[in-house]
């Protein structure tokens, strides 16, 4: 007996939460259900795809080389219905989109204007971190994602469509904000409040120091550019944070942009998707939508 495209899903929900009893409760199966059609699956394999390791599974070597089939047809077969979607018209199509929390920032503009165009589209959002953001893409768990530059070796495409700044940032009563000029050097000893590690504006931030001879002083570390500017602001210390990000606190005077040596960091917000992607006509829409007109719907927020 061949394998089925249902054994398939419940055994990439297995992989993926590491636990038979997470997969059930995602899928709406019982366990026993579950366990039932892995068996099969093994009992075809010939091979055992898990292991137990602890309280969790484990995938085998031929699990994972099984699960690297299974993410493949699972986009092939989301590709096709989007196809079919697609012939039904465009105006009633599906975009699952997945942005960085920076891009949270500016990206309902887009989403607005571009609703404006295709009323119909049904618009899905996932916010999360910069690993979020590749694992979503690279499995194919949404169409694209916002984000800054994608990682290399990850089969993922990216393609820049606006500028995305990232300054320095301190309170109004901060001693450096009436020095004139600001030199690189002058920030040697001043505490940064920073994000996490694997944060793209992390490893932009830090990259630059290192370029120019300097070590940045990380006082704090925060998940969140919101976090980080509360903490500017009670002068916990100075923070470098996306442009896109401040537009409010710059107009209430509660923060100050730094005009420092060889400042702004030049980064770029990309499109990026899965080498290869098929899109149907919303997602495609979508993408040519920003590419063409977010620096003009933009445009307020960049000046």
């Amino acid at each position: 007996m061949a394998f089925t495209f249902k054994q398939l899903k419940i055994f990439s929900a297995v992989a993926e939460h590491q636990s038979y009893t997470v997969a059930s409760q995602v899928l709406f199966l019982t366990q026993p259900a579950v366990s039932m059609q892995i068996k099969q699956l093994e009992e075809f394999v010939g091979m055992p795809l898990f292991e137990r390791v602890g309280k969790r599974v484990a995938l085998t070597e031929a699990g994972r080389e099984l699960l690297t089939y299974a993410e493949t047809i699972a986009q092939q077969m989301d590709e096709a219905k989007l196809m079919l979607d697609e012939l039904k018209g465009v105006e009633r199509g599906r975009l699952h989109l997945t942005m960085a929390s920076t891009a949270n920032y500016f990206a309902p503009q887009l989403i607005a204007a571009f609703k404006h165009q295709f009323p119909r589209a049904e618009i899905i959002l996932d916010v999360t971190n910069r690993s979020g953001l590749v694992d979503a893409v690279e499995h194919n768990h949404t169409d694209m994602a916002i984000m800054g530059k994608p990682p290399s070796g990850h089969h993922l495409k990216g393609i820049p469509f606006m500028d995305n700044p990232l300054v320095v940032i301190a309170a109004p009563t901060h001693p450096l904000v009436h020095q004139q000029p600001i030199l690189l050097q002058d920030l040697a000893d001043e505490p940064f409040i920073v994000r996490e590690a694997a944060s793209g504006t992390r490893m932009a931030t830090e990259r630059f120091f290192d370029q120019h001879g300097l070590e940045l002083i990380a006082g704090m570390e925060m998940n969140r550019s919101e976090a980080i500017k509360q903490a500017v602001m009670a002068e916990l210390g100075l923070g470098i944070v996306s442009l896109h990000t401040i537009e409010m606190e710059l107009a209430l005077k509660r923060l100050v942009v730094l005009e420092v040596e060889d400042f702004p960091i030049k980064r770029q917000w990309h499109i990026v998707y899965r080498e290869g992607k098929r899109f149907a006509a919303i997602p495609e829409a979508f993408k040519a939508f920003v590419l063409e007109q977010a620096e003009e719907v933009l445009t307020p927020l960049n000046n």
